[in-house]
């Protein structure tokens, strides 16, 4: 159970109210994480403002996917980990790649090059060496492409601790992290 309230749609009012809206229209739903950061009408503005900002970017919408996969099982959120192997699904990653980016790696070499770069920010705190640069460039990576993989995880890392701090009740099919 959670350990902050969710807000209600129904009674969602102003700018809570408006995204809550587009989200309902966009993806059907209002997904729980949506509702509870929405304790915080700022706090839900500025999530939704960066996440959507980084959709419209340059980098494959499959690596976003595997990306917050491996953020997830890096940081043990199961709520993240649930929604985004169905995300993923969604946009056609495979089931062996849904698996892999668990472990930072992947079928497809740009996306096992972005994951490993993925894996370097999340281990090393952004602490990258200029080598894990030159590396990520050389496996067909481009400067617009690192500079979303670093955002991604940082978007990322917000819901993972946000999850996890407060526990959010789980709204999509469990996927359990593995230890």
């Amino acid at each position: 159970m959670a350990r902050i309230a969710t807000i209600n749609p129904a009674t969602a009012t102003g700018s809570v109210k408006h995204t809550f809206d587009n989200l309902q229209k966009a993806l059907g739903l209002v997904p729980n994480l949506h509702k509870t950061v929405a304790n915080s009408p700022a706090a839900l503005q500025a999530y939704v403002s960066f996440a959507g900002a980084l959709a419209g970017g340059v980098l494959d919408p499959k690596i976003r996917e595997q990306i917050a996969i491996l953020s997830a099982q890096t940081n043990s959120c199961e709520y993240c980990l649930s929604a985004h192997t169905l995300l993923g699904k969604g946009a056609g990653v495979s089931a062996a790649d849904l698996d892999g980016a668990r472990k930072a790696t992947a079928t497809d070499p740009k996306a096992a090059a972005a994951l490993a770069f993925a894996q370097r920010v999340l281990s090393d705190r952004g602490q990258i060496s200029p080598e894990d640069v030159q590396k990520a460039r050389k496996a067909g990576l481009s400067d617009a492409e690192l500079s979303e993989i670093v955002a991604h995880v940082g978007l990322n890392v917000f819901t993972n601790y946000f999850n996890s701090a407060f526990d959010t009740d789980l709204d999509f099919p469990r996927v359990a992290i593995n230890r």
